[in-house]
């Protein structure tokens, strides 16, 4: 993975709410005054997956990233956590970090997460970007065979098994390049995601819907999806899109992981909307 660049880059261990959580914060340059993204990654991911992005990213951004509980550097709760409850911890983490207004960017399961922190934390979030995600329970759901595969974090710990199921699942260059899977989800590198942090995540997202709350999100969105995911299929970013008002719309030609392995091409979207001062629509909207 590529390391990311910018200012320094800080990883601590956090005691919040109970819960300890493994913590990357990537300092701006000096003088920045950009608002600070909080960065969600997908289930069973490891706050190291997202190093392509972040390090594709402007250094004057600061970045904040974190190991869900049960994965990485985090510690397993002894009990499942409902989503609404991880998102009033994320709310006090980023309180004990002294930050106060970020953005958010939540990819596959996180952007299950960064809904319902737009949704709980009004006052917290400025501006929301999901990407390969969708609304939870009620979404659109891939083939039954892909979503098989994502009932355990093998991949995360197997490379050849990552090798070996990557084109199915995540679409996209996997499918003309499974040999980067390993290297993308770091494979063989670290245990991987623990089987009691994996199912909680699982159980988090399986009972939990943003759909009857969608017009409530005020927040400025932007929705980022490929063309060809087959663990979040398109029409799930359109529901996204129609259901928040005045959120943009980018599709890309792209998998499920294209924020990490076309990172360069998507990063410049980001920002643009991160940095945009006004929130008129791009040429990729409907």
């Amino acid at each position: 993975m590529s390391a990311p660049t910018g200012g320094p880059e800080h990883v601590a261990d956090v005691a919040v709410a109970g819960l300890t959580l493994r913590v990357s914060v990537r300092h701006a340059g000096a003088g920045s005054r950009r608002t600070p993204l909080l960065l969600v990654n997908g289930i069973g991911a490891e706050l190291g997956l997202l190093d392509p992005f972040v390090a594709a990213l402007p250094a004057a951004l600061e970045t904040v990233r974190f190991d869900p509980p049960g994965v990485g550097g985090s510690p397993a709760p002894v009990l499942p956590y409902p989503l609404a409850g991880l998102a009033t911890v994320v709310d006090d983490l980023l309180a004990r970090l002294g930050h106060g207004r970020v953005d958010v960017l939540g990819f596959s399961w996180g952007g299950a997460l960064a809904q319902q922190l737009a949704l709980s934390a009004r006052h917290r979030v400025r501006r929301l970007v999901l990407v390969a995600t969708g609304a939870g329970a009620l979404m659109v759901p891939g083939p039954p065979s892909v979503l098989a595969r994502m009932l355990t974090g093998r991949r995360y710990r197997d490379p050849d098994h990552a090798r070996e199921v990557a084109g199915r699942i995540y679409g996209g260059t996997m499918r003309t390049r499974p040999e980067q899977a390993a290297d993308v989800l770091g494979a063989g590198r670290s245990a991987g995601p623990g089987d009691r942090g994996y199912r909680y995540q699982l159980l988090a997202a399986a009972s939990w819907t943003s759909l009857p709350f969608l017009p409530l999100l005020r927040v400025p969105t932007l929705v980022v999806a490929g063309e060809d995911d087959p663990i979040v299929p398109l029409v799930n970013a359109r529901i996204l899109h129609r259901g928040i008002a005045g959120s943009r719309l980018h599709v890309h030609p792209g998998g499920h992981l294209a924020l990490l392995t076309e990172a360069h091409e998507l990063a410049p979207v980001v920002d643009e909307f991160l940095a945009s001062p006004d929130q008129g629509e791009t040429g990729n909207s409907d």
